[in-house]
């Protein structure tokens, strides 16, 4: 005879305890020193909990299906949670050919609030624009639609930086700490 409530416990304990696995990593990830071991204790406890109770009724293989259908779920969730934070900053880089409407580009990027660093390269096919974008994760779609408006053949890429010092940026975190 099945007991739900068995499964459910499984499921809900493994589901929170890797969801906030996932979390904690990519807080460890960012650095966020602090948060992320106080998330960890809440998170081992529940792997404790939820590993004795898999353990107590390890007899069937829907229990270790559940705990695995848990774990999956976890992830799934973790990830989403972390996306919708959107913790920390990228840094942004277009590419664009160069021609008489790159002076109007960056100036309406920074007009949308973000820093831009203009500079100058050579592609296989002639001179090119290159703009480098510093901007919250939160609003990277948004930077990324706005760059396909102002020109749509604009080769974009992207990562996180891991250390930030100096600049435009800098200047106005400072200024949200105060």
């Amino acid at each position: 005879m099945l007991d739900w409530s068995i499964l459910f416990k499984i499921f809900i304990i493994n589901f929170s305890y890797i969801t906030l696995n996932t979390i904690r990593f990519m807080l460890t990830m960012k650095g966020y020193r602090v948060v992320a071991p106080l998330v960890s204790m809440v998170e081992i406890t529940i792997y404790i909990v939820g590993l004795s109770l898999v353990l107590n009724h390890i007899d069937s293989p829907l229990n270790i299906f559940v705990y695995a259908l848990g774990y999956a779920v976890g992830i799934s969730v973790g990830i989403r949670i972390e996306d919708y934070l959107a913790l920390g900053y990228i840094m942004v880089t277009a590419i664009i050919p160069d021609d008489d409407l790159k002076p109007i580009l960056s100036a309406e990027i920074r007009n949308a609030g973000y820093g831009v660093t203009k500079s100058y390269g050579e592609g296989k096919d002639g001179r090119r624009v290159i703009l480098e974008i510093l901007t919250p994760r939160k609003d990277e779609r948004s930077l990324y639609k706005l760059i396909k408006e102002l020109d749509e053949r604009a080769f974009i890429i992207s990562h996180e930086p891991k250390y930030i010092s100096g600049g435009f940026w800098t200047k106005k975190i400072r200024k949200k700490a105060k």
